[in-house]
């Protein structure tokens, strides 16, 4: 490998760990508890953010209106009782005098700017300290407002009024007031500082926040608390589910309290019970369905033989048979025979589904096997292989042999000579879910494929059912409509499948997929085979020896005659 393929690799394997942890934390974020954390967290956070809000202004204009109320009212006193003595048009020297004296007796600290005419009609603007304090940091609409001269009325009985203004200057807070003195007075100006009402409302501000980030906090332990109290008996009801979806049905919920879960859990229980009940119902039923097709195909097996020995002898003799009953006797041995062979495949599916039915293991060479079993059946001319020797898989002779004979018949039957078999084994996919071929060492593959025009769409999905007919109008077949459901039977077994497809180029295609290295410890359990005599150490009734073909015709008995395709396929 380059070290560019090498480079490539890491990077990819990079990619594929950054796409699990996200999906990790999108299956973290879709979690209950998550949700309800991140819901109470919100709801929390908006109250308090909301309340934080609400108690940070009204505090704000609180302290804010204090401030400014008491400065005002001062700067209003304070000239009332000073500026209001003070000659018309002083000098200026007197203007500067009393300003300062303004703002040195303020409670309120805040500087005194005094705006008049001098004796002669100079303009003069004074203040209490001139590099703290001057027209320039009087705003505008201010000084409008302030100059302006009010109409007596009934509701206004003074022509100058207070005015004030929130400013800012060089980054810090500012309040500035003005009026001017009724009488031809001068005009007055206040200026004061509002830093410690910004310090304290930068506090208010930081103490909020803190409280905002405990309530969160807060409201993310009470959800947490509140989210285990909710989501245990969830949890419960959760795995209660789980195991009476793997069959578990007498599994119930223990109902305490009144509340909507406790409800539930009793619903839970109730559905529960009435499950069970229709499951036992159903089951029972089931069983004697089982039941009934078992004794009727034992029932039956006693008569067909005498039957059989009857035709095999009227099969014999048919040279020697009066021409007018030939075909009457022609018809009895087939129908015998076919009645024979659905009894046989009824025995078979009744083992099915009782689970009784058991593998008797081989080591079989697949190449051989499939040899064996086209030349008992006389098929060798119909049929091209391609299968490789030496692939050895551990497996029941006999029921593969059911397997092919099923698979080859069929496609002989419906889709015409020449028909191919391909043999060949592949590694086990990682991704794929089946449990038995995740535990297998490799999987063995068994394509048949025949001539015809294919399977149509609508049948696909049912040719393995039983007695599944495809063309309705054609109600009787050769076949029982039971061998390729018992094919799949036989593949199941051996923790394999079969599925069956269309070939781009015309043609079914029947692919079996078998695990090398024997059925995994899911599949039913299995019988060994004695190495004496090669014989087998278990048989089931009426089963031939692996590759045996019926005496006439070509005909297997457990392969529900060649060419039957999950019952008629038109």
């Amino acid at each position: 490998m380059s070290v560019a393929d090498t480079e490539e690799t890491s990077t990819s394997e990079r990619r594929g760990s950054r796409s699990l942890i996200w999906a990790s934390r999108l299956l973290r974020l879709t979690s209950l508890r998550i949700r309800l954390v991140v819901v109470f967290g919100a709801v929390a956070l908006t109250a308090a953010v909301a309340a934080s809000g609400i108690a940070y202004w009204l505090n704000r204009d609180a302290v804010l209106g204090r401030a400014q109320v008491s400065a005002l009212n001062d700067f209003r006193d304070s000239l009332q009782e000073r500026v209001g003595d003070l000659p018309l048009h002083p000098p200026c020297y007197t203007l500067e005098e009393t300003a300062r004296q303004l703002a040195e007796r303020s409670s309120q600290d805040y500087e005194i700017l005094l705006i008049d005419q001098d004796p002669d009609g100079n303009d003069c603007a004074k203040s209490s300290d001139p590099d703290a304090f001057s027209m320039e940091w009087v705003p505008e609409q201010l000084q409008h407002a302030v100059e302006k001269k009010r109409p007596l009325d009934q509701s206004n009985d003074y022509p100058y009024h207070l005015y004030w203004q929130r400013t800012v200057h060089d980054g810090q807070p500012y309040l500035v007031g003005g009026s001017r003195i009724i009488g031809g007075g001068p005009t007055a100006y206040m200026l004061k500082s509002l830093d410690a009402e910004r310090d304290d409302i930068e506090s208010l501000a930081w103490s909020l926040g803190i409280a905002t980030v405990l309530a969160l906090v807060g409201a993310a332990l009470l959800a947490q608390a509140a989210s285990s109290t909710v989501l245990r008996p969830v949890q419960r009801l959760a795995d209660a589910a789980r195991r009476l979806g793997e069959g578990h049905l007498d599994t119930r919920l223990r109902v305490t309290g009144a509340d909507e879960l406790a409800e539930l859990s009793r619903t839970f229980n109730q559905t529960a019970a009435a499950l069970q009940q229709r499951v036992e119902e159903l089951s029972a039923r089931e069983q004697a369905s089982r039941q009934f097709v078992a004794d009727m195909s034992h029932e039956l097996r006693t008569p067909l033989t005498a039957m059989t020995a009857v035709t095999e002898v009227l099969e014999e003799e048919a040279d020697t048979i009066d021409p007018m009953i030939a075909p009457a006797v022609r018809l009895v041995v087939t129908e015998t025979r076919r009645l024979n062979n659905l009894v046989e495949n009824l025995m078979e599916v009744t083992r099915f589904d009782a689970g009784t039915a058991r593998l008797v293991l081989d080591d079989v060479d697949v190449a051989d096997m499939l040899l064996a079993c086209i030349d008992a059946r006389a098929w060798l001319d119909a049929v091209h292989v391609d299968a490789p020797r030496g692939i050895v898989v551990r497996l029941d002779p006999r029921r593969l042999d059911v397997i092919l004979a099923n698979l080859i018949g069929n496609a002989l039957k419906h889709g015409g000579s020449p028909v191919r078999i391909t043999v060949r084994t592949e590694p086990v996919d990682p991704e794929d879910v089946n449990g038995a071929f995740a535990t297998a060492d490799a999987v063995l593959v068994v394509e048949v494929s025949d001539s015809g025009p294919g399977i149509p769409e609508e049948v696909l999905p049912h040719v393995f059912d039983r007695f599944y007919k495809a063309d309705t109008a054609r109600p009787r077949s050769e076949g029982s409509g039971l061998g390729l459901s018992i094919a799949m039977e036989n593949a199941h077994i051996h923790g394999g499948v079969i599925s069956a497809a269309n070939a781009p180029s015309g043609g079914a295609v029947f692919t079996v997929r078998l695990p090398i290295g024997g059925p995994t410890p899911g599949t039913p359990s299995a019988v060994e085979k004695h190495a004496e005599g090669g014989a087998s150490a278990h048989r089931e009734p009426g089963a031939p020896q692996p590759g045996a073909a019926e005496p006439r015709g070509g005909e297997e008995r457990n392969a529900d005659r060649p060419g039957q395709r999950g019952g008629d396929r038109p």
